[in-house]
């Protein structure tokens, strides 16, 4: 194990996987020469150079259909998004294109690749760079969707996801780049998709949730202990495959729900999460299953207004005490 925080996790797993395979690259915007906006790729672009490390110009739908040929032609790009909100820019490449042609070729052209970058609120980044898109490429089928909270499940998820034969998409909460665990330094560490983990175990009630969620989450939990209510914490660490098996588990011990993200309340994943442990778990709860999630407007830029947008530790408690009430 070696500690190191969440952005030097990723950077680890793309180097033991440049390493590794000669078939992977890279390619992103500002990712070589500015080593990127949030310096995931510091120091790769001089170590591999660029043709494994490629300066892409400012042009989404451009660069992410140069990466769908590439892995259509048996390459294994990895592609950096400045933000996910530019994402947007590419939807019909990556939704009509990378997520489609597997299965329109019969199983002929598999697409591995892996498109990653920030996801979700920062800080007054504003309305157009805020977004959590997960929901949206969650809903099209052939994409495999990874929202990892912790230094080493970003790595072994990012390993897993550059060893995949399908596209990924990977998001990483900008709030998080820094925060610190013990990352495994073994070359072969990777986490399967489809497998949730249990961050905290409790029994009054089950939170459900993932990325940024995560760390909000426990630190309600702290909060709820010193009130004598222990609540258990489901990282779902990716959404499509999603592991609700886990989720099932839990409530049928606890048998109340919270559901907690970053994006809009209304249509956000929250609301398929509760729609499948009502359906699947009904006989169990006790209580309806509740969201704690964004505000269903455009981010504010206003620190102050930003802040109210947001899901907090206090929305997180205050939810369970709903539930248990």
């Amino acid at each position: 194990m070696a500690q190191m925080n969440y952005r030097d996790a990723i950077r680890l797993a793309l180097i033991e996987e440049l390493d590794r395979d000669e078939r992977v690259f890279l390619i992103g915007e500002d990712i070589g020469r500015y080593q990127g906006t949030f310096r995931v790729t510091e120091g790769l672009f001089d170590k591999y150079g660029p043709t494994r490390v490629i300066d892409a110009p400012i042009s989404e739908p451009g660069f992410v259909s140069m990466a769908v040929g590439a892995a259509m032609e048996g390459l294994k790009p990895v592609v950096e998004m400045m933000t996910w909100s530019f994402g947007i820019l590419a939807m019909d490449q990556i939704v009509n294109h990378a997520a489609k042609i597997y299965y329109k070729s019969g199983g002929a052209c598999p697409v591995p690749m892996v498109i990653r970058g920030p996801a979700g609120p920062g800080k007054q980044l504003a309305a157009q760079h805020s977004h959590s898109l997960e929901t949206w490429f969650a809903h099209s089928p052939g994409l495999k969707v990874v929202l990892p909270s912790t230094p080493a499940d970003a790595k072994g998820l990012l390993k897993t996801a550059i060893h995949d034969n399908n596209p990924i998409i990977f998001m990483e909460h900008p709030q998080i780049y820094g925060v610190k665990g013990d990352v495994p330094e073994d070359p072969n560490f990777k986490i399967p998709f489809g497998v949730a983990d249990v961050k905290r175990e409790g029994n009054h009630a089950t939170i459900v949730t993932y990325s940024r969620g995560v760390h909000l989450s426990l630190e309600a939990a702290k909060q709820l202990a010193e009130e004598g209510i222990e609540v258990e914490i489901v990282d779902l660490r990716t959404i499509a495959p999603i592991d609700m098996e886990t989720v099932f588990r839990s409530v049928a011990k606890t048998h109340r729900a919270i559901v907690v993200h970053d994006d809009w309340r209304f249509a956000g994943f929250g609301a398929e999460i509760a729609a499948q442990v009502q359906e699947y778990a009904f006989d169990e709860l006790d209580a309806p299953v509740l969201r704690v999630a964004g505000a269903d407007v455009p981010m504010p830029y206003s620190r102050v207004l930003e802040k109210l947008a947001v899901p907090t530790e206090q929305d997180i408690a205050a939810a369970v005490k709903r539930a248990l009430a």
